[in-house]
């Protein structure tokens, strides 16, 4: 038989099946800690939580055009950068039918997550991550208010494991830089790292660590309008993007 013959013959229904969704994880800072664009489901199962943004992935749709498709759909963003994190794939994760999910991480300036929680009416839920570190483990969720937000499905394991790889890149990468304005004072870029971190920092101890580095650049330009000296404003050297 040739392969020709023996494709002629398959049948796809064979075999039974999984669905394939994407999930996304967007993370930015807000008022001084780490948050994720939650939305809040409107039909069952799980009507009432709270999710990531998520959809299926089409037959003929490839993950990355999922994952962009419902960036720009459901949360009204077209530019951000999106990497794989991980794929969850749990017999039970999803109480409709067997479904794999991929979830993909964006990191948003704060602009860009004030811009989304306008147009596509998303919450900016803060996260609570009560181990330090890489430890990993259950993470949850507030509102502004501090309400506790129930989480549907498995997203509260997609989150804490999208916390537990930003924390381990943090040192080593320009993460951080994708959370700040293109102009950014050492200030700003220290409290990134804390919020992410969830932990205070040594300023003078922070600050000669990114000098030396050379992840960032004088752009000559300094804050206006403050009571005190104003801070001068870095941005970060594209020649060392890693």
């Amino acid at each position: 038989m040739t392969e020709a013959e023996f494709l002629a013959g398959y049948d796809p229904a064979a075999h039974e099946r999984p669905a394939l969704a994407v999930d996304l994880v967007l993370l930015g800072i807000q008022a001084g800690r780490l948050a994720a664009l939650l939305m809040r489901r409107a039909q069952h199962p799980q009507a009432g939580l709270w999710a990531l943004p998520g959809g299926f992935v089409g037959v003929a749709e490839t993950l990355d055009a999922a994952a962009g498709r419902v960036l720009r759909d459901k949360v009204g963003i077209g530019g951000a950068r999106l990497e794989q994190l991980y794929t969850f794939g749990a017999v039970d994760r999803d109480p409709r039918m067997r479904i794999v999910s991929v979830a993909y991480l964006a990191l948003l300036p704060e602009a860009a997550v004030a811009d989304a929680r306008a147009k596509a009416g998303l919450a900016a839920a803060s996260l609570i991550v009560p181990w330090a570190g890489e430890t990993g483990g259950a993470i949850s969720a507030v509102s502004e208010d501090g309400a506790a937000l129930a989480l549907a499905f498995d997203h509260a394991d997609i989150l804490a494991l999208a916390v537990k790889r930003l924390r381990g890149k943090l040192d080593y990468t320009d993460v951080a830089f994708a959370l700040l304005p293109d102009h950014f004072t050492l200030r700003q870029l220290q409290d990134v790292h804390a919020a992410i971190l969830g932990a205070p920092l040594n300023k003078s101890a922070f600050r000669r660590r990114m000098r030396d580095r050379g992840w960032i650049a004088p752009t000559g330009a300094r804050e206006a309008g403050t009571a005190f000296r104003p801070a001068e404003f870095f941005r970060f050297d594209r020649s060392r993007e890693s």
